[in-house]
């Protein structure tokens, strides 16, 4: 189901640290090489895709996508590592490696295969699917999914985190909503996690990523979707 459980970002202890998240969506567009703008344009052409990026190169894969107008969007997240003896704060990417594009399927296919220099990325693939051809296909995000999961990685708040299943006790099956504070409009399951009652996103193959506190108050059950006849 999480195939990238392995982002556990401990440092020692039985569960995640704290972690503050920064965005980065197109920055040249905004013209702050930090990139602090999550504005995409829904498109009914277009789906939210997951690509590997070849080790260190995510900042030149997004020049890249940038470059073709096409809307990519890279969390980051902030850690504590010793340099040069000292402990200082470092930003880097919150899944290695990995970054999302918005993008029509085509186009895309076009950029990976043909416009792809020194191979710089790779789709990422689903493997809990096999298409006509039994094999994997790209794996995609749903846009309501992806929308929450911006939403949660580009606060600031530090108890935002990616969660391992064995630490996220679901209270029900129930999808809820958010209606106010720093999270409204995240979709999500509720559950205890860290101690605290929190809205859980599943990138569904991918990874669970966790809020701050919820409380109860602010929750809306979304009903569930009419069975297909």
């Amino acid at each position: 189901m999480n195939a990238l459980i392995n982002a556990d970002n401990r440092r020692g202890g039985t569960l995640p640290p704290d972690t503050g998240f920064a965005s980065r969506v197109n920055p040249e567009a905004n013209g702050s090489p930090a990139g602090v703008s999550v504005e995409y344009a829904p498109d009914s052409g277009k789906q939210w895709y997951v690509l590997r990026v070849s080790y260190g190169r995510s900042e030149r894969v997004g020049k890249l996508l940038a470059k073709r107008s096409i809307a990519y969007y890279l969390p980051m997240h902030t850690v504590v590592k010793l340099v040069n003896n000292k402990r200082r704060k470092v930003t880097e990417p919150l899944l290695p490696n990995l970054i999302f594009v918005h993008a029509e399927p085509d186009v895309l296919y076009d950029l990976v295969v043909n416009a792809n220099p020194d191979r710089l990325m790779t789709y990422y693939y689903n493997h809990f699917k096999t298409d006509s051809f039994g094999k994997n296909p790209p794996l995609t995000i749903p846009e309501r999914s992806m929308a929450s999961f911006i939403k949660v990685t580009s606060s600031a708040n530090e108890n935002v985190r990616i969660i391992s299943p064995r630490y996220c006790h679901f209270k029900s099956g129930d999808r809820v909503r958010v209606m106010g504070g720093e999270f409204e409009g995240v979709e999500g399951r509720v559950a205890r996690a860290a101690g605290q009652q929190r809205v859980i996103v599943e990138l569904e193959g991918l990874c669970l990523i966790a809020t701050a506190y919820i409380p109860t108050g602010l929750l809306s059950t979304i009903p569930p979707a009419p069975a297909s006849v």
